[in-house]
């Protein structure tokens, strides 16, 4: 049953339209592309000084040191706090600020915030500057609602997520910005359907398998070794050792799309030999290969052992050391991050799940994402586990030409944020 108070948060939220499409606008016209990472001050400064404007203490924060982090490019992240009339609950809605780089294929300008057949185009409207514009409007119209606030409402805007996250909430989650006591709850505003609640992602382990050879002339490959042909080796033993065991594992996390509820291994590059020769661009040097390197991509379930998945992997590659003559090798991490899922029956789950079902009339589905997202940073550094996702968009059109946020779904988002905070900030 709908309550006065909420039928009028949520028509003035409604009758707030134009100002959600404006502030993604103004967000979207912002290029802040990472890598390098331009614009990250400017970007900020949008989201401070606004929210200054509304009674917000706003600090920047530089994450000095951190991988990226220069002169040219700083890593700057804006948080923004209002205290509430009494002790309470802190709800602190998180966005990042960097977009990945637009590419081929637009027929719009991407950083020209296009408004079009209800949408607004543009290289990080979805992902995940609507989420963003949308999650300021529901605090805004939260406040000038009249309703008496305990506690604390704190926006963010971070740096670095397309990158990991580094120079971001990593960064920041490290020196006690997303803990107790300052923090109780996160919502992350990611693109994952309005309709659902992201309670959490896959784990991820990107590591590099170095095949070492020895060079020799082209013409006389027999008196050296290939390190392409050993690599061959490699993924010959990985299509029939490692691709097959993934489909018996299948995990109880409510991964979408289902086609990501059992382990995933992707080959992301390979590369050997001399130096890659533009098409058309001049002639091959005639040499063996004596070194080969490929980069992977496994996807981990919360019911996996990182370790474990670790050893699995250099047993597959001792294995080829001790049958096949020659081969030599080298396993690198490059990224890891372990699983993580929030438990269903947390107040924040909870209360964005009721928010769904008054602002749509249907059950929300909770679900859990295929790839990571900053909430690893503030389960495993801040060790904070009451975070979800939840925001406009759709998750597909992410990092794609021509990507857009539907105006409804900023809207209707917004609703579901300024309920959800409402009813953890009250207890309502």
């Amino acid at each position: 049953m709908s309550h006065p108070r909420e039928d009028r948060l949520l028509a003035d939220i409604e009758a707030r339209r134009d100002e959600v499409v404006a502030l993604a606008q103004a967000l979207i016209r912002l290029p802040t592309i990472n890598p390098p990472g331009e614009g990250y001050r400017e970007a900020c400064e949008l989201i401070g000084e606004r929210l200054r404007g509304r009674g917000f203490t706003v600090d920047y924060v530089r994450a000095e040191g951190s991988p990226g982090d220069t002169d040219r490019h700083p890593r700057w992240n804006v948080i923004a706090r209002r205290e509430g009339s009494r002790p309470g609950p802190c709800v602190h809605f998180n966005s990042h600020i960097d977009v990945v780089a637009p590419g081929e294929g637009w027929t719009v300008d991407p950083f020209a915030a296009v408004v079009k057949d209800g949408k607004v185009y543009g290289r990080g409207a979805c992902d995940m500057k609507g989420g963003l514009a949308a999650s300021i409007i529901a605090v805004e119209a939260l406040l000038d609602s009249g309703v008496d606030l305990p506690g604390a409402l704190e926006i963010s805007g971070t740096a670095d997520e397309e990158s990991g996250g580094y120079g971001g909430v990593a960064w920041l989650a490290e020196r006690g910005w997303f803990s107790k006591p300052r923090v109780d709850h996160v919502i992350i505003p990611e693109p994952l359907n309005v309709d659902r609640v992201c309670i959490g992602h896959r784990g991820v382990w990107w590591g590099e398998i170095e095949t070492q050879g020895r060079i020799a002339h082209g013409s006389m490959p027999f008196l050296g070794d290939s390190a392409i042909r050993h690599m061959g080796a490699v993924v010959e033993a990985l299509e029939r050792e490692a691709w097959p065991a993934l489909d018996a594992h299948v995990t109880a996390m409510p991964v979408e799309p289902p086609g990501a509820r059992t382990p995933t291994l992707n080959i992301n590059s390979i590369h050997g030999g001399q130096p890659d020769v533009e098409p058309g661009g001049g002639l091959p040097a005639p040499l063996v290969a004596d070194a080969c390197r490929l980069v992977f991509d496994r996807r981990l379930l919360i019911e996996e052992d990182l370790d474990a998945v670790k050893a699995g992997m250099r047993a597959l590659l001792d294995g080829l050391a001790q049958t096949r003559p020659g081969f030599r090798y080298a396993l690198r991490d490059l990224f890891e991050v372990r699983p993580s899922m929030t438990e269903p029956d947390r107040p924040v789950v909870q209360r964005t799940a009721d928010a769904v079902q008054k602002v749509f009339g249907r059950p929300a589905k909770l679900i859990c994402s295929p790839g990571t997202y900053d909430q690893k940073h503030v389960d495993r550094i801040g060790n904070l586990r009451d975070c979800i996702a939840y925001g406009p968009g759709i998750l597909d059109l992410a990092h794609q030409p021509d990507e857009y946020v539907g105006i409804d779904d900023m809207v209707a988002s917004a609703k579901v944020m300024a309920l959800s905070a409402y009813a953890l900030l009250t207890g309502a």
